[in-house]
């Protein structure tokens, strides 16, 4: 019990105090240790997770009873008073005296022997009282009410408030505190015996699988232990992918038994999705890595198309080739190039161009609950400028009568909706409905060209998508 904690206060202050990325820390971590009981490894990923997403709530409840502040604290003994809270409010299983046993032995072994009794006396008299938590006035300062209650950064929740009022507003915030489970895209072209085989053995391995009702081959899994150690991934039966992801190819207009009229600027439902034989389709996903959406359209395009798979360093694009490698991809290929650097030997040849430009990732906080204190108004000002800048460049790749599918895992308007409007505002392009490509539960909201997703709305992260044909 006590190695686990160990683990994850060392996690913590990785995270925290060292900046490094949450999920590139818990990954590796629990990579290394792959060794350890299931768990023990659901144990560990959980209270780092939880106490990062609920980190300014446990701050404000430790500034409550502690006399010296949570910023003045030494890293190590904020971190494990942090992971210490979050155990006592959050997992009702551990005893409390359990937890404050092991804070204090932690403390001990930790090289702080004399914080022992601060950390043991703070932790007991949190778990003595926490029925006497006083909470900001929600009537007379709601978003720092909001702000404490749901641990977002109080300028976050005042900007959804403007731009999408308090209840969607709420709605957001309550989604991203929802359990995530893992979106798992199911390779089409399986046929009924490997799938009935791969559920078995997943259902073997205790996995719980759901249907998603979006997609049909689209699945969210739950009690696993290590996505690499699942049945079926180093066959290449699947891709880790959020719903949200999977819809950008469905926006493509590819499908498996048609083609779409992509080149000609069809405009009627029928036209764009006659069968067209003659057509060999050149895709370009422009920031692509892990790969995920290439691989999903180069499926869709296999012995009709191709798919120019790229991203900025050399370590992203080993990572699509890994995966286009795993998937059984040959149609699919991965590229080391800076979007910002125009490429002459694409101008025009694109009948798609993939464009899930870096944003502020605000859509996947709960997935990646760090982002959310590392944001500000001002990085995102910068995205907003660089996405500005790609897409100066990258829709010169698109062909006359081509399309391009602009995207982000953000809910933000300035990075979403008022991109699209920019950009059809100074480039020769024009937003077609989504409907005809999404499904049932969707068809209505993407009726303008443009769909944002939302956490707590809708089964998916939160994400944004509008489609975009070139008139010349």
């Amino acid at each position: 019990m006590e190695n686990k904690r160990e683990l994850i206060l060392d996690m913590l202050i990785e995270i925290l105090e060292k900046e490094n990325y949450s999920h590139l820390v818990i990954r590796d971590v629990l990579e290394k240790y792959n060794y350890i009981d299931s768990r023990d490894k659901a144990f560990i990923k959980r209270v780092t997770q939880g106490t990062l997403e609920r980190l300014i709530q446990i701050d404000y409840i430790l500034n409550q009873f502690s006399r010296t502040s949570v910023a003045k604290m030494k890293p190590l003994i904020r971190n494990l008073l942090r992971m210490s809270i979050y155990q006592m409010l959050y997992m009702d299983s551990i005893p409390d005296s359990a937890v404050c046993n092991e804070a204090v032995k932690l403390a001990g072994k930790r090289g702080f022997k004399g914080l022992t009794g601060f950390v043991n006396g703070l932790l007991r008299n949190i778990a003595r009282n926490r029925e006497a938590i006083i909470y900001p006035d929600r009537e007379k300062d709601k978003s720092r009410f909001l702000s404490v209650w749901y641990s977002m950064p109080e300028w976050l929740i005042e900007m959804w408030m403007e731009a999408y009022g308090e209840k969607t507003t709420l709605c957001i915030l309550e989604g991203l505190l929802k359990e995530h489970p893992v979106s798992v895209r199911l390779k089409e072209s399986l046929n009924s015996k490997q799938k009935e085989e791969w559920m078995a053995k997943l259902k073997k391995a205790g996995v719980i699988v759901r249907s998603h009702p979006y997609l049909p081959y689209a699945f969210r899994l739950a009690n696993i232990d290590g996505i690499k150690n699942l049945p079926g991934y180093e066959e290449g039966y699947f891709m880790v992918q959020d719903v949200s992801s999977m819809l950008v190819t469905e926006v493509c207009g590819i499908r498996n038994d048609q083609m779409s009229q992509i080149t000609k600027g069809a405009e009627t439902d029928d036209a764009k999705k006659q069968i067209t034989d003659d057509i060999i389709v050149t895709a370009v996903d422009v920031c692509a890595a892990p790969g995920g959406k290439s691989i999903h359209l180069a499926e869709r395009l296999t012995g009709r198309g191709k798919v120019i798979s790229r991203d900025l360093t050399e370590y992203k694009v080993s990572l699509i080739r890994d995966n286009i490698e795993r998937m059984g991809c040959s149609n699919a290929q991965g590229q080391v190039h800076d979007a910002l650097v125009f490429d002459k030997a694409l101008k025009e040849q694109a009948d798609i161009v993939l464009a899930d430009l870096p944003c502020s990732g605000l859509g996947i906080i709960g997935k990646k609950q760090d982002i959310k204190y590392r944001i500000t108004k001002e990085g995102i000002k910068e995205l907003i400028e660089l996405q500005k800048q790609i897409l100066n460049i990258v829709w010169q790749y698109v062909k006359p009568g081509g399309i391009l599918i602009y995207s982000t895992c953000t809910v933000n308007p300035g990075e979403n909706q008022q991109m699209v409007e920019w950009f059809t505002q100074n480039y020769p392009f024009q937003m077609e409905s989504l409907s005809p490509y999404l499904p049932e539960e969707l068809k209505k909201e993407g009726e303008n060209g443009m769909l944002q997703l939302i956490s707590g709305v809708h089964e998916t992260d939160g994400f944004f998508l509008a489609r975009l044909r070139r008139l010349g």
